[in-house]
């Protein structure tokens, strides 16, 4: 049979109708892609036809969260499993979970929850899919204590370019179970995942907000509070210099045990759980990117930065309180489009992870060279993390630091350059990166962090799942070139 690689045919073949604009959720990149929303296994193999035929590459794209190009397949084909999003099986009793890939994070918690249970593992948003979360392998803030989403994922179906529909676990299929989550969609389609949730007893957690003055601090507090906690996320004044270098905000999360909540029926109410709609009870959620927006900007930025710090050391420094599961778990969802404030250019996520050990020399000197080159982010996130043993994961026994980068008309140029010196102080102390926030790797570092052994265990499993080739993104032909 000749490649599809081979085939020349013109783009006539597809409908004109199927072309799109998508975006990359940093609203940094962009393409024009055939978009295919399929809703169901049978829709999906005659898809992968069509792009077999058509001479074309597909890729995959879920919710389209991903800050960069990994749902991005420019000229070619686009698979939108979003609408394949049944709930297939729910055993209340157990906690087990089968469901359709384009079913949401959002869509699961709110299903589960009234029966006492919660997703194991999510991201800061509620919005993602199951599928892409399973393909990114996603961490939550409580990576260090229960991993990724990957293992607490029992099974799943995958369908392979060529039509054959494998079920894959730790005990059948294995190196596909491990290779396919974390494989950034690059091996098979998700039709079915089964996953463990986590047995709750409260819709409530106590929470507790810790100022710190530094980086070093941050560091103590958490390894301090890694056995007694679990989740743990940090704020990080990124404006701060000199001896707060680093200051900014702790929030540990902690389950209630059973009893401890005196009315658990109400507090596992969905109803009860939803982000509210207003903000200090009047302002209209809606509108709050429109208010945010002048202020999205270096001087703007490091006020509320400085605000955010003042109060956190003043008035909230070891404050205890309880807070729904949904309030603590989706912070990004607090502002409805909030990333429209860095509109028009967007927003580049740089987001590495770096052994215990080396983490504070690198993550301290990644801070001093983005002020040097005048490009501060506006936000940084800060998490601990454990290793896993899915093929191309991203995690590290250490920690993460996630930074936001305000795009302008003249500044990708020196963001690029700066993420490159970034990328060595990672990479030389030992870590690694998360192809859902990337947008700036290049294919050498690629090598150097994931190294030559892996590398080829993941090739050869896409060769063995996808000879021809078919399944590709943007992400894919910038860091896996031919």
């Amino acid at each position: 049979m000749m490649d599809f690689k081979e085939m020349v045919l013109p783009a006539e073949v597809l409908p004109a109708e199927r072309l799109e604009r998508m975006e990359g959720w940093g609203m940094s990149c962009a393409g024009m892609s055939y978009v295919y929303r399929p809703v169901n296994t049978r829709g999906v193999r005659e898809i992968l036809e069509i792009a077999r035929g058509s001479g074309r590459p597909i890729g995959m794209r879920g919710a389209g969260r991903s800050y960069g190009d990994a749902s991005l397949n420019s000229e070619g084909m686009l698979l939108d499993l979003t609408r394949m999003n049944r709930i297939l099986e729910w055993d209340p009793i157990s906690g087990l979970i089968t469901v359709e890939p384009g079913v949401t994070i959002q869509q699961l918690w709110q299903y589960i929850i009234e029966d006492g249970w919660w997703p194991p593992v999510v991201s800061g948003t509620m919005f993602p899919t199951l599928g892409g979360a399973a393909s990114m392998n996603i961490h939550g803030k409580n990576n260090f204590k229960v991993g990724p989403i990957g293992d607490h994922i029992l099974s799943f179906q995958i369908l392979l370019p060529d039509g054959q529909e494998l079920t894959c676990s730790r005990q059948d299929n294995a190196d596909l179970f491990h290779g396919a989550i974390s494989g950034f969609g690059m091996l098979g389609v998700f039709t079915q995942l089964t996953i463990q949730m986590k047995r709750i007893y409260s819709g409530l957690l106590d929470v507790t907000a810790i100022a710190v003055g530094s980086f070093a601090e941050m560091f103590a507090q958490f390894e301090q509070r890694l056995p007694e906690s679990d989740y743990l996320v940090g704020w990080v004044d990124c404006f701060a210099s000199g001896a707060s270098l680093g200051r900014g905000q702790i929030h540990q999360a902690n389950y209630l045990d059973p009893g401890v909540d005196p009315e658990p029926a109400q507090t596992l109410r969905v109803t009860n759980q939803e982000l509210p709609d207003t903000f200090v009870g009047t302002v209209p959620k809606s509108l709050m990117w429109r208010i945010m927006k002048p202020f999205a900007n270096d001087p703007g930025m490091r006020a509320i930065n400085f605000a955010k710090y003042l109060s956190s050391e003043k008035l909230g420094h070891e404050a205890k309180h309880r807070q729904t599961h949904a309030g603590f778990a989706f912070l990004l969802d607090y502002v409805p489009n909030w990333k429209l404030t860095y509109m028009p250019h967007g927003l580049i996520q740089y987001q590495s992870f770096v052994p215990a050990e080396n983490a504070l020399a690198v993550f301290t000197e990644q801070l001093r060279l983005s002020q040097r080159y005048g490009l501060t982010p506006y936000l940084g996130v800060f998490k601990r993390h454990r290793p896993d043993d899915f093929l191309m994961t991203h995690a590290v026994e250490g920690y993460s630091f996630a930074l936001d980068f305000a795009l302008t008309a003249t500044n990708r140029g020196a963001l690029t350059s700066l993420a490159a010196e970034m990328d060595a102080l990672v990479v030389g102390g030992g870590g690694r990166f998360y192809f859902a926030k990337d947008s700036l790797l290049h294919p050498s570092t690629v090598a150097r962090f994931t190294g030559e052994e892996r590398i080829a265990k993941f090739q050869a499993l896409k060769t063995q799942c996808d000879p021809e080739d078919l399944l590709q993104t943007n992400l894919y032909r910038r860091l896996f070139p031919k």
